[in-house]
């Protein structure tokens, strides 16, 4: 094996692309759209001068990946002064600060139980990221490097309530209702209802992460991320060609796949094992995303003066309230009152925007494919929290479901995780193999969001296949 085909430029294509070069392997890269990066792509969708990522945009997992930390890239991280706020109807907000301390003093009498909680985890963060990245199941000596490091009563706390709900965890470990909607906030990132395991554990994960990284975002837009990781298969000796669509399988040869389950069902042309194939084409997308970006005249104008720290602001008031959401987004209802998850980065990234203006970024959970227009209900939320909004809007550009997936193959109606993320398909992407990135077909690999660890910009899914097909080849 001394050449490969990677099919598609997303950070997992990209990252499998730079394993196999680092392995002596020559590799040749084809995205079919006219850019690299997939969803790590900044345009200017509004006015001229305003740049808006496309699609991913706040990146912990980056920014904490083990395998992108080792590469050196040039981006610099920009680090928001709080990680997240969480306004409610009150005035008030509540905030996800980088110090666990000033995170549970803000917490209230719900603070020490947060602390006792999440404290092991973020001292022990430098071994658990690569447990909680890495292959699934993880190598035993890390697992056990892991568990000395947390202490065996941590771990078993902290797992337990990472394979969880959100709301039984929530409910359990908080008694302030302020608390509870914080928390549920966090667990909203899954696209997962709050009642069904583990939409806990992405909550815990990313007030973790919050701590331990902090949950930045690349200066200049998510394409700087792009960019670097290209150049750095090119630096490497491989080959990128843009506007080259992959549309059959070759024959012979190596070949990682960046793209969705169906979408390797269908280049395979039906040279797939008939029961692999139906369990591509069965796999399961979670809910859609409806975006919409905005340039605009100042600052929002936040109630709650704490929410101008943040980066990353959570739109959804109790913890009913964002629950009720997000089982509309699963069961195929669209809600009025909508979770919202924004960033602004603009009050931390002056290269966003021309000078004294400001954009944001913003989307909600919606049905799989759903083609209801829900920019007027964002707003909504957004202006019940920063009342005076609407009136700061120069301009709007909003992105639904179909349109993301129009733009790219991997976000099957509008689903940015690669696929729902609960325990029944977390374990068993796409399929319940012992090399989940190997195909039935010789050496054909599938490296997307839809293989472990999942959905995230991180490029562990490429790093794994590409270590498997290296290792399959030794």
């Amino acid at each position: 094996m001394n050449r490969a085909l990677v099919v598609g430029s997303g950070p997992n294509g990209l990252a499998a692309a730079i394993a196999l070069l680092q392995g002596g392997v020559e590799v040749e890269v084809h995205e079919a759209a006219a850019h690299v990066g997939g969803g790590l792509h900044t345009e200017e969708l509004t006015l001229p001068g305003f740049l808006h990522d496309v699609c991913a945009t706040v990146q912990p997992l980056a920014a904490g990946s083990p395998f992108f930390r080792t590469l050196d890239l040039p981006v610099e991280w920009v680090q928001p002064g709080a990680p997240a706020a969480h306004p409610l109807d009150d005035g008030t907000a509540v905030l996800l600060e980088r110090g666990l301390g000033s995170t549970a003093d803000g917490l209230g009498r719900d603070g020490a139980s947060y602390r006792r909680l999440v404290e092991p985890l973020v001292e022990a963060w430098a071994e658990l990221s690569p447990v909680v990245l890495g292959r699934i199941p993880p190598a035993p000596r890390r697992a056990l490097r892991a568990l000395e490091a947390t202490g065996v009563r941590s771990l078993t706390q902290g797992a337990r309530a990472a394979l969880g709900d959100a709301r039984s965890v929530a409910e359990s470990l908080f008694e302030t209702e302020r608390a509870r909607a914080w928390f549920a906030g966090h667990s909203a990132h899954a696209m997962l209802p709050l009642e069904r395991r583990p939409s806990a554990g992405f909550g815990l994960a990313l007030t973790v992460m919050g701590h331990a990284v902090g949950w930045p975002f690349a200066r200049g837009g998510s394409s700087s991320l792009a960019d670097a990781l290209a150049a750095r298969v090119r630096e490497l000796g491989g080959s990128l060609s843009t506007g080259s669509p992959v549309d059959e399988l070759p024959s012979g040869g190596l070949v990682l796949a960046d793209v969705a389950p169906r979408e390797l069902a269908r280049i395979a042309k039906g040279r797939l094992p008939q029961r692999y194939e139906q369990r591509l084409r069965r796999y399961r997308h979670g809910p859609g995303a409806f975006k919409v970006d905005w340039a605009l005249d100042g600052p929002i104008p936040w109630r709650a003066d704490d929410c101008r720290r943040a980066g990353t602001v959570h739109l959804g008031g109790t913890l009913d309230e964002i629950a009720h959401s997000e089982w509309g987004a699963w069961s195929g209802r669209v809600v009025e009152r909508p979770f919202v998850l924004l960033v602004q980065q603009t009050l931390f990234d002056d290269t966003r925007a021309p000078e004294g203006k400001h954009s944001a970024w913003a989307y909600c959970h919606v049905p799989n494919g759903s083609d209801v227009d829900m920019t007027d209900r964002i707003e909504g939320q957004v202006e019940r929290f920063a009342p005076g909004f609407r009136e700061l809007v120069l301009a709007r550009n909003t992105i639904a479901p179909h349109e993301f997936e129009a733009g790219n193959r991997n976000l099957v109606g509008g689903d940015l995780n690669g696929g729902a993320m609960d325990l029944g398909q977390l374990f068993r992407r796409p399929a319940l193999r012992a090399v989940p990135w190997k195909t039935p077909l010789e050496d054909v690999y599938l490296c997307s969001a839809a293989t472990p660890p999942g959905g995230g910009v991180h490029g562990m899914c490429g790093y794994w296949a590409a270590r498997a097909a290296l290792a399959a080849a030794s």
